[in-house]
């Protein structure tokens, strides 16, 4: 897909572009920093798979890019972190303030986008996404330090928070190909389970992965309070001090003793449990693509439901 992520990276460099210095900087810097850009590159896929070739999909594409990023921006201020992609956040770089307002930019620039396609159905799929992201965002923060949340409950921020942007994505190429209804929804269906599976994998590598790896310090869960699946699970399956030691990080948000409670997570098979939860998941989105015709395209997004689980960064 390299010709195709060209063209989308160019849409991003023109659509980045103010006439406030600062706007330029921070934007640039966030965008510059790569990721694995999964949700234009969905876009793409379905756009492709289902014969859309117009130049709407480098839009859409890069739209929801800049949204994503938008929501890394002031996610990175509420949990103050300080290391994203293996680089220094917007945040601890430029300050809060900052982060947050160009984060403000990026999401109005995605409606200019959005209204410039003239599709109502695609301002639709994207006005529904960005205000059900925002849900699940203030459903985390309510979440935080709360080491008797249910898993059906964090499996709802994670389906808010992550997988409904990985579902708009392949909604929209649904949308720009004319697609069915019934065809639609089996994109946005494969979008939903791929993202739900996706942020398992990145909440599991927390306690699995490191630092240089992934981009970001192992434990950051951890230290913000987050009762990620890997810890729901191994309090579950635990002994009873394991649990209290568990339960402590969390209310307190500390992770002075995160090797034990790693050692915990991997020894109780929370670990394993999570990669299996993210691989039913991902098994939902390869059905999804039944729906769709044999091409190219198809045979990418079944690899990526592998590559999105079996991942360790």
């Amino acid at each position: 897909m390299a010709a195709e992520m060209q063209q989308v990276d160019e849409v991003i460099r023109r659509r980045l572009s103010s006439d406030v210095a600062l706007i330029n900087q921070i934007s640039h810097y966030i965008v510059s920093a790569g990721g694995k850009r999964i949700r234009p590159r969905l876009v793409l896929l379905f756009a492709s798979a289902l014969g859309f070739d117009g130049a709407a999909r480098f839009e859409m594409a890069a739209t929801v890019e800049f949204i994503h990023t938008a929501t890394l921006l002031h996610d990175d201020v509420v949990d103050e972190s300080s290391l994203r992609r293996g680089r220094q956040t917007a945040n601890a770089l430029f300050g809060n303030a900052a982060s947050v307002l160009v984060g403000d930019f990026l999401y109005s620039r995605a409606f200019q986008m959005m209204v410039g396609v003239e599709r109502m159905r695609v301002l639709e799929v994207l006005a529904d996404a960005t205000n059900i992201i925002a849900e699940g965002e203030v459903l985390q923060l309510m979440n935080m330090h709360d080491p008797d949340l249910s898993v059906d409950d964090y499996l709802r921020v994670i389906r808010f928070k992550t997988a409904k942007l990985f579902e708009a994505s392949a909604r929209l190429g649904a949308v720009l190909a004319d697609a069915e209804p019934a065809l639609e929804e089996a994109c946005a269906d494969y979008g939903r389970s791929l993202g739900t599976a996706f942020q398992l994998v990145d909440d599991l590598l927390d306690y699995e992965g490191d630092t240089h790896a992934l981009g970001k310090n192992v434990g950051d869960d951890l230290r913000e309070g987050k009762p990620t699946l890997p810890l729901l699970l191994a309090m579950q399956s635990g002994t009873a001090a394991q649990r209290q030691l568990i339960r402590h990080a969390i209310e307190h948000g500390e992770n002075e003793r995160l090797g034990d409670i790693v050692d915990i997570v991997r020894s109780t098979g929370a670990i394993a449990a999570t990669r299996q939860a993210a691989r039913t998941e991902a098994n939902k989105a390869r059905q999804s693509l039944r729906a769709l015709p044999e091409s190219p395209a198809r045979e990418a997004l079944l690899e990526l439901c592998v590559r999105s689980v079996e991942r360790s960064s």
